[in-house]
């Protein structure tokens, strides 16, 4: 674990380490802060929003989130800048500030990645059901490099891009068990099935 002083980008997302989060910035104090990363080659946060909303004042965010480097970045047709972040540690933040701009800084713990873990062949029906979601995703999504193979990786994927809460994806980002998060997943998708 380290510790490290980072902006934070607060959203209505949820990013696990290894995802790819494709993201339109227009805010100046975003602007700016996507320039300092790429300037310095520094990472920045994403964290999910817990009060407030993407735009215009401050947000408040859980203290768990996903550091982030920039993958990809372009002007899109409209003017606005696009980037694609890629997410590679958890961190948990332990001070947090809010600057004139209202740019949030936080002081954060990384934490220590889970390990690849063997998908249980019982759970293969997960990772056929991520194969089918991924084959029908464009950019950037095509670009991740499949495991479906790793307990670990199907059940952030599938955590990322299934149509569930914001706070169910942000309690799967706390556990630190592939497998239990796999065995909370199908618990979800039964309810879906049923609705």
């Amino acid at each position: 674990m380290s510790e490290h002083r980072i902006p934070l980008f607060p959203l209505n997302t949820v990013l696990f380490p290894g995802g790819v989060l494709p993201l339109r910035i227009f805010e100046p104090r975003y602007l700016d802060m996507i320039s300092a990363c790429l300037r310095n080659n520094t990472p920045f946060g994403v964290a999910l929003i817990r009060e407030g909303v993407e735009t215009g004042k401050a947000a408040i965010t859980y203290d768990l989130g996903t550091l982030v480097n920039i993958d990809y970045f372009h002007t899109l047709n409209d003017g606005v800048l696009g980037i694609t972040a890629r997410g590679h540690a958890r961190f948990r933040i332990y001070r947090r500030s809010v600057q004139p701009d209202q740019l949030v800084v936080a002081e954060v713990e990384t934490l220590a990645n889970e390990p690849a873990a063997e998908l249980p062949a019982h759970f293969r029906p997960l990772a056929e059901m991520l194969s089918g979601i991924m084959q029908q995703l464009g950019q950037p999504y095509m670009k991740l490099k499949p495991c479906f193979d790793d307990a670990s990786w199907v059940g952030a994927r599938l955590t990322e891009l299934l149509p569930i809460g914001l706070d169910q994806k942000q309690y799967f980002l706390l556990l630190d068990d592939p497998i239990q998060r796999l065995e909370r997943l199908e618990e979800v998708l039964k309810t879906l099935d049923s609705d």
